[in-house]
């Protein structure tokens, strides 16, 4: 047997973890999980007094964006990066220098410094997701990770909707200045936990050269596309020329990167793993989903309060069953997955009936009561939870050992581009039918499901992948 089969067959061997050991990395995971959600919603109700207290407010909106610009674009890099260096050395640092932003975001003296050190802070938390999703992937074999996904799913959007309550109270009741002091226990907390938990992890790939050109390419395409999507209809209308030159820009830049992975000794993005058709399916299947679910939350408050008479705070808790759902539909699905090592009809099984549901919703906005609203987006949250687990399961399921990292952290990418995509179109479709406002909300519920019925296909007509039962590798071809 060659060498290069003895390494094949060594990686795809794979390690049995003891329970044990999985709950160490899951509860480091989980820590690093809940820091990430936080960090992107806490500080939204805080802005006005930022505003307040920097004299400023003309840009504040960047307090948001700064973060979720540069944590997304650097999410594939930290992948890659984890692959080669190892899980836990790449995301200590990341968190010492989340840290290390997060008090610099504390003592900020202008909107222009909060504004730098929220960029900062994003730089840090990009690793979060990535690379703990990755470290997952090492330890829980494919057929049983759906089972841990539906925490995982849990503990996100539960985050996700404390962080605007905590970061209300906090601001309130103290200073927003101590929302970003309470970052750092949080950080120390998740440090001790991975550092303890992440300690067994190996490298899962060969050092090679780092791919630092594609690396900038892809921060410099995310960051316009993401800046477009923002800027858009607020700094500037739409159709303008400075808008459109943004697009054009941004497509531009992928077009080379593109390119550039082509001929690189070590690319961004491997090859191997983009060549695969069932990858690609699910990198599009994510992108879709993510899409309707971010429209979804962008006009769920709005049609409540606008249409139903309710307040901010009632609005907020009526998004519940909505969470609950997605938690319950990720749960379901890892149990599915679990027994049967089956994926592809668990996908058509949630994708359809949220299409269903969202159709409900744009065939009568405002009508019946106030369950009628909350019922239906428990459904189609149950259909969304349903997809978000298995897609991840399937892309890590496609990759080789050496590039789980990249894997997952392609797929995270897709995912926020995705749900930034999703947020900007039903918003500019509910702006399009403005004043006549259940028109608009008719538009977006309609588009959400237009993209969940591409998904529905794309997903029908995906072959079968079947997950394995043990921690193991697709050999690179």
């Amino acid at each position: 047997m060659s060498p290069d089969q003895q390494a094949a067959q060594l990686e795809g061997a794979g390690r049995v973890y003891s329970h044990a050991e999985r709950m160490r990395v899951v509860l480091g995971i989980l820590t690093c999980m809940m820091l990430a959600a936080l960090d992107q919603t806490v500080v939204l109700p805080a802005i006005p007094q930022m505003a307040a207290s920097l004299h400023g407010g003309g840009h504040l909106s960047w307090v948001v964006s700064a973060y979720l610009l540069t944590s997304t674009a650097t999410t594939p890099i930290y992948g890659k990066l984890s692959d080669q260096l190892g899980r836990r050395a790449v995301l200590i640092p990341a968190l010492v220098f989340f840290c290390a932003a997060s008090v610099v975001c504390a003592l900020s003296g202008s909107e222009l410094m909060l504004v730098f050190a929220r960029a900062l802070q994003g730089i840090g938390g990009g690793a979060l997701l990535a690379v703990s999703q990755a470290a997952v992937a090492d330890v829980i074999p494919p057929r049983e990770r759906g089972k841990y996904q539906a925490w995982f799913t849990a503990v996100w959007t539960l985050s996700s909707v404390a962080g605007p309550i905590v970061g209300g109270i906090v601001a309130q009741q103290l200073s927003w200045r101590w929302i970003f002091w309470f970052n750092v226990p949080l950080a120390l907390l998740s440090i001790g936990f991975i550092a303890r938990g992440l300690a067994g992890l190996k490298p899962a790939g060969r050092r090679s050269r780092i791919d630092y050109l594609g690396a900038l390419l892809m921060i410099a395409a995310v960051a316009a596309v993401l800046f477009g999507l923002s800027a858009g209809g607020v700094d500037v209308p739409w159709l303008s020329a400075e808008e459109l030159g943004v697009f054009v820009l941004a497509v531009g830049i992928f077009a080379v990167l593109a390119l550039q992975q082509r001929r690189a000794a070590a690319p961004l993005f491997p090859a191997a793993l983009l060549a695969r058709p069932a990858f690609r399916g699910i990198l599009e299947i994510s992108f879709l989903n993510a899409a309707s679910m971010f429209g979804a939350i962008f006009l769920l408050p709005l049609m409540l309060q606008w249409l139903y008479d309710q307040g901010a705070s009632a609005s907020g808790l009526e998004l519940v069953p909505f969470l609950f759902g997605t938690t319950a539909g990720a749960y379901m699905a890892g149990q599915v997955t679990r027994r049967t090592g089956r994926s592809r009809m668990v996908l058509v099984a949630g994708l359809a009936p949220s299409a269903a549901a969202f159709l409900l919703l744009a065939a009568a906005p405002g009508g019946g009561t106030l369950s009628y609203p909350i019922g239906v987006s428990a459904v189609f949250g149950l259909g969304i939870g349903c997809v978000m687990p298995t897609s991840l399961v399937l892309a890590q399921s496609q990759a080789a050992g050496r590039d789980m990292g990249a894997a997952t952290g392609l797929l995270l990418l897709v995912r926020a581009m995705g749900g930034a995509f999703g947020a900007t179109l039903v918003g500019a479709l509910l702006a399009l039918a403005h004043p006549n406002l259940q028109q608009g909300f008719r538009y977006g519920f309609c588009a959400c499901a237009l993209l969940q019925l591409v998904a529905t296909v794309i997903s029908w007509r995906m072959e079968e992948v079947a997950l394995r039962g043990a921690v193991e590798s697709v050999p690179a071809k």
